[in-house]
């Protein structure tokens, strides 16, 4: 036991009453509750680094880690794969309500399409894994409608059981429908869309967003409207454990989720909470909360993953927190307030796209000050926009998280 310097021998007298000490206070440490500690109460240092595995350690079939201090180290500034450099880059801009997608030009903020392709509601446009195709996807009419990055028009729409949200595994082996109404997670071969397995989560209401540890073998999926996440054991397709978040949201609870760099804790936004929960990086338990603001909703990584930030909807501001130790940095207001929701930063880093859910706008933010670059005027009920192209090896799925 570290601390306590055994070369002395006292008496035997001094010996017992030094072991009574030493009981005496083992059982009142043992004796005392663990609370969840805050962002302010808890030192930086509990956020140690967990490195991620080595090469090799992985789920097979996924692209072995490069950095174990950073798990985008392969998506920097420019880091464009061949399908991504080939890309049109363009801004998609999904509508609940209007039911389209708009096409943004990011050189001049300009619409330069729109396209009718939802028929119930379009949630998010997602990069497939390989990065060669865009995916809208309306939950509500069972379809994946798919844009080609090139020319940036979509195709035919491909049946899909409840496609809130859409991810892929780390090998590429999986597409995976996060079926939010239906409560289960379906899994998609990505090219022919045959069914693989369906997997139920009938304890987590609301299950919607996802990011998977760095050898990819396990996901966390949040469970918005039961208060909790969902660990999932990726290649068995299995569901390992329900953890309950300290206070229990079940209104707009936990939404979304991003690993750190190091893989040493997830970040899970809670809109009711206004602020994030931090998950250990084995997803086995919370150990503290980070307030950042009003509405606390969509995690996104600066280019060098230096910095996280957070999109506070209810109060029209975004939090910009280290991402390996959750410190907070900044706060940007949008000027006017507004809705920031879900969205991107540009491939060069200097820009960070987000929808502004309740107020038909797409805000444009500069990443080195926060400033309001330009506040675009859209649809109705824009949702999960993505920036594209990303850096990246391959994609997992939402907006664009890319490693």
């Amino acid at each position: 036991m570290k601390g306590l310097d055994l070369s002395a021998r006292p008496a035997a007298g001094g010996l017992l009453a030094a072991a009574a000490l030493i009981t005496l206070a083992i059982l009142a440490a043992c004796s005392a509750p663990a609370p969840i500690p805050t962002a302010q109460s808890a030192p930086q240092a509990v956020v140690g680094p967990t490195p991620a595995p080595p090469p090799g350690t992985g789920l097979p079939g996924m692209p072995p880690v490069t950095d174990p201090r950073n798990v985008y180290a392969a998506a920097g500034a420019g880091m464009l794969s061949p399908a991504a450099r080939a890309a049109k880059p363009l801004v998609y801009v999904p509508h609940t309500k209007s039911r389209d997608v708009w096409v943004i030009d990011p050189s001049t903020f300009a619409v330069v399409a729109r396209y009718p392709v939802g028929r119930g509601e379009l949630q998010h446009v997602v990069p497939s894994w390989d990065m060669r195709t865009l995916y809208a996807s309306d939950d509500r009419a069972d379809e994946l409608t798919p844009f080609d990055p090139v020319t940036g028009v979509p195709g035919k729409p491909i049946p899909v059981t409840d496609p809130y949200n859409l991810y892929f595994t780390p090998d590429g082996r999986s597409a995976v429908s996060v079926a939010e109404a239906r409560r289960e997670l379906v899994f998609y071969d990505p090219h022919t869309w045959a069914v693989q397995d369906t997997l139920p989560t009938p304890d987590c209401a609301g299950i919607d967003h996802a990011d998977f540890t760095p050898d990819g073998r396990t996901a966390v999926f949040t469970c918005e409207f039961a208060g909790r996440v969902a660990v999932v054991d990726v290649a068995a397709h299995r569901l390992l454990r329900m953890i309950d978040m300290p206070h229990r949201n079940t209104t707009m609870g936990p939404q979304d989720i991003k690993l750190a760099p190091d893989g040493s804790v997830f970040y899970i936004a809670d809109s009711e909470q206004n602020g994030l929960w931090v998950l250990d990086g084995a997803a086995t338990k919370v150990v503290r909360e980070i307030p950042t603001g009003m509405g606390a909703h969509g995690l996104y990584l600066s280019r060098d993953a230096t910095k996280l930030y957070v999109t506070n909807r209810h109060e029209g501001s975004v939090s910009v927190l280290d991402s390996y130790t959750g410190a907070s940095l900044a706060t940007w207001k949008i000027p006017g307030g507004g809705s920031p929701d879900m969205g991107n930063v540009t491939a060069d880093g200097t820009q960070l796209w987000l929808s502004g859910r309740y107020d038909r706008s797409v805000y444009v933010l500069s990443t080195a000050d926060g400033h309001l670059i330009r506040k675009i005027a859209v649809g109705n009920g824009p949702h999960g926009l993505c920036v594209w192209p990303q850096p990246g090896r391959y994609s997992l799925g939402h907006t664009g998280i890319t490693r």
